[in-house]
């Protein structure tokens, strides 16, 4: 598979947008894009405060939404973009919904499951496989985390 960065840091930056959406609803802010041939099915920001549900983070928000839009629970061929790396529940999601990509921006040194913590996606006894590329728009996606965290803390 050739990758396009051009088209990652496209997805990435509407990530950004949706991120600064649940900062504006004092929200961690965490966005998501989840991409099927090209096209966004599925959008989310963090929202558990709002919710009052602790799995509303972003990544479970696009994938319940590019599942209800596809009418399918499995997203096949599917690219996950998200502006942190996924914690652990976001993980098992990830592989059981069959994402193929996982595109994150900064990393979580203390929860990040994909490499920061640990490297699930490359567990052996995982039944599906997930390509895994951090970094891409990091600063960006860190700066935005910094700033919300700064405003809060005063």
């Amino acid at each position: 598979m050739i990758i396009d960065r051009s088209r990652d840091e496209r997805f990435m930056r509407e990530a950004l947008e949706l991120a600064a959406q649940g900062a504006a609803r004092g929200e961690v802010p965490v966005g998501a894009v989840l991409v099927q041939d090209g096209e966004v099915i599925g959008r989310g920001f963090n929202c558990p405060i709002s919710t009052s549900d602790p799995s509303a983070h972003a990544e479970m928000v696009a994938i319940r939404a590019a599942a209800q839009a596809i009418a399918n629970y499995r997203l096949p061929g599917s690219t996950l973009y998200v502006t942190l790396e996924p914690c652990a529940m976001c993980a098992g999601l990830i592989v059981h919904s069959r994402v193929q990509r996982v595109v994150f921006g900064a990393s979580e040194p203390r929860a990040g499951m994909a490499v920061s913590r640990g490297q699930f996606f490359d567990q052996a006894f995982l039944n599906h496989r997930v390509r895994v590329e951090g970094g891409v728009l990091a600063e960006e996606c860190g700066e935005v985390l910094k700033a919300f965290f700064k405003a809060r803390r005063g």
